[in-house]
């Protein structure tokens, strides 16, 4: 019998060889080289973990508008209630599903994303991003604008 080896098989060696190269690249083609590898990396999670979200979705959707379809198909009905004003952010389960939608969406796209890595792992001792606003933010620590130098008061000479 013969076995072919699988996409996400596929991706992962072309990845693997890519990784292994970029060593040897001198710095703007080992950066492309990544950039690639994250591209591979990003098809071979959706190969993988795509048809479940997408399984998911259409469970929350058609249990959100009470109609069954395709995910396509279930996407454009919401869109079309959202703006003949038949559903908005009051719309019982209408955030928890968007928000699982996105959260399925990230964990494939950018499965290193802080909320997705809580969520995945809720033993995590990562501190939620944003901070707390009761703290100094970036922008309260900064001087203001007008204390910095300007070209045109700059020294003359």
């Amino acid at each position: 019998m013969i076995e072919h080896p699988r996409a996400d098989e596929l991706i992962e060696a072309v990845a693997g060889w890519v990784e292994s190269i970029r060593p040897q690249l001198n710095p703007r083609d080992a950066f492309l080289s990544r950039v690639a590898v994250n591209a591979l990396n990003a098809v071979k999670r959706e190969l993988i973990q795509g048809p479940a979200a997408e399984a998911a979705a259409v469970a929350r959707l058609s249990a959100l508008l009470g109609v069954e379809g395709d995910l396509k198909a279930l996407n454009a009905e919401l869109c079309e209630r959202l703006r003949r004003g038949e559903m908005g952010v009051a719309t019982p389960g209408l955030i928890p599903a968007l928000k699982a939608g996105i959260e399925d969406q990230i964990a494939i796209d950018q499965p290193s994303y802080v909320s997705v890595k809580v969520r995945l792992n809720p033993n995590s001792r990562r501190k939620p991003w944003p901070p707390h606003k009761s703290g100094p933010t970036r922008s309260s620590t900064r001087s203001p604008r007008a204390s910095r130098p300007s070209p045109s008061t700059g020294p003359t000479g």
